[in-house]
């Protein structure tokens, strides 16, 4: 950047002012420029003492908008409270780029917060744990979660974290895995509010099952809370005949996906008086059984039975619903399955997790049965409970079931958005303090962006760039200010945040 003035047919250079390197510091030097025009009604005044240096320094940047941004959310949650100066900066760093402790100090250096000292941060971990931190995070967002939405009703569900790591130990084991790996991982779980904002999280055996998890975790919640009546919704992965024992001993209300192999059996009734004819949208509210051996309701009335504890105390409820779109979604799986097995029994794909081919005597055969089953049930999606139709109707029932996207959504925001994983600790203090971060991270995160509309990610974007600049000419300090994008201007309006900047 240069003062230049017309001298016939060629400009002269008055100044340079320096060199930018990002629009920031290039708005900085222009308003440097400015002032010089400006300076003494109009003339330029290019007298400097012989000691001073004429070019224009950078003195600092940062990214005033997101820290307030950040700080904001911090404070309104109320984990200012914990009064740890190296913690909001680890939750800081995990939102704007999650990396390694060691390339954190990057991170805050670029955005404009002096960082700690490393030692800092090793030793702040270690107070994760010493200071109980994970259990006041959680205290502060059921308290956020009871202030501002409604926490009668919590969603549930579990994810794997592996480790780059050859061996296991106590915590890190190989267990199943959606993706079929064959690392080390824990599994953790998650509970969440309707919405998907954090309540509680927990981190188990890499090997333990998932049905295991739920009910240890929900009863760590209800008594660190005193609660005593909500409702609890996972997926199908949570349905067992303990856990919803253990729920309902305890007086809660549970509302969890069933099986698709339970269809035949709590549908018996509606197949024997109406065929396999549905219409979009209808619901079947039935009973189940709550043990294989237990003797269901007979087909000799047409009407389907009302569940109640007392009269079916062998029994839950149970709803189905069938939709025209989900079926013509199966029928389509159900065809490409039955395509694959045809291959399979024809020699031309491999047989691994082939469905719908069995072994006989005679050799490999399409197991035409099974398919039919299958195609017979497509559309159908069921739901089990013990809430009475009098206290919830079923058509609330699978409303409350479908808002368990909120917590899938809130476990990808963990695993992408904050990196939970991969995961490089090795001591369970420090992975329990690295889950404690992410816990708090996606807290603030959560909140971000149920205030402005806009996802984490989006935010941070939008927000890192636009740097505040200061810039030494002459001895002189000028501060620039980012120009604000529309979508910077809808983030910073709705959280009040940037008023300075005369917007």
């Amino acid at each position: 950047m240069q003062v230049v003035a017309k001298q016939g047919r060629r400009n002269k250079v008055l100044e340079h002012l320096g060199s930018a390197h990002s629009k920031a510091e290039l708005a900085a030097l222009m308003e440097a420029g400015k002032a010089k025009l400006h300076a003494g009604q109009g003339e330029l005044a290019l007298d400097f003492p012989a000691e001073s240096d004429p070019a224009a320094v950078v003195q600092s940047s940062a990214s005033r908008l997101l820290i307030e941004a950040i700080t904001m959310a911090w404070e309104a949650l109320g984990f200012d409270d914990l009064d740890d100066k190296a913690f909001f900066q680890l939750i800081a760093a995990r939102l704007i780029e999650p990396t390694s402790m060691l390339d954190t100090s990057r991170v805050l250096d670029d955005i404009g917060i002096q960082p700690v000292h490393r030692s800092t941060m090793k030793r702040c971990l270690a107070r994760i744990k010493q200071r109980d931190y994970r259990d006041q995070i959680a205290t502060k967002c059921f308290t956020h979660a009871w202030t501002s939405g409604d926490v009668s009703l919590v969603l549930y569900d579990v994810t794997t974290l592996y480790f780059e790591a050859p061996k296991e130990d106590e915590l890190r084991k190989v267990g199943f895995s959606k993706e079929r790996r064959v690392d080390p991982q824990i599994v953790v779980g998650l509970l969440v509010d309707r919405n998907g904002f954090p309540l509680e999280i927990g981190c188990y055996e890499g090997n333990k099952a998932e049905t295991l998890t739920i009910v240890p975790i929900v009863k760590q919640f209800q008594a660190r809370h005193g609660l005593a009546d909500m409702v609890v919704v996972a997926d199908a992965g949570m349905l067992s005949m303990n856990n919803l024992t253990a729920l309902d001993e305890a007086g809660l209300k549970v509302i969890v996906g069933s099986r698709p192999v339970k269809a035949p059996g709590d549908l018996a009734n509606h197949f024997h008086w109406n065929g396999d004819a549905f219409q979009d949208g209808q619901l079947i509210d039935t009973v189940t059984p709550r043990h294989g051996n237990t003797k269901t309701v007979s087909k000799q009335r047409r009407k389907e039975p009302v569940w109640d504890p007392e009269t079916h105390p062998g029994h839950w409820r149970a709803i189905w619903s069938y939709s025209r779109k989900r079926a013509v979604h199966d029928n389509y799986t159900l065809t490409q399955q039955e395509n694959k097995a045809r291959a399979v029994i024809a020699g031309d794909a491999p047989v691994k997790g082939t469905r719908f081919v069995k072994t006989t005597a005679a050799g490999r055969a399409l197991d035409i049965a099974s398919l039919e089953r299958s195609q017979q049930l497509a559309g159908l999606k069921g739901y089990v409970t013990n809430i009475p139709a009098s206290i919830m109707p079923a058509a609330e029932v699978l409303a409350s079931y479908h808002d368990l996207w909120h917590v899938e959504q809130s476990f990808r925001m963990s695993r992408t958005d904050l990196q939970a994983r991969p995961m490089f600790h090795r001591t369970r203090d420090a992975i329990e303090a690295h889950l404690t971060i992410v816990f708090t991270a996606l807290a603030i995160a959560r909140y971000l962006q149920d205030r402005t509309g806009f996802s984490i990610r989006k935010i941070i974007r939008t927000l890192r760039p636009l740097q505040d600049v200061t810039i030494s000419v002459a001895g002189q300090r000028i501060t620039a200010k980012p120009q604000l994008t529309d979508n910077a201007r809808a983030i910073t309006d709705a959280l009040g945040i940037g008023q300075s900047l005369g917007h």
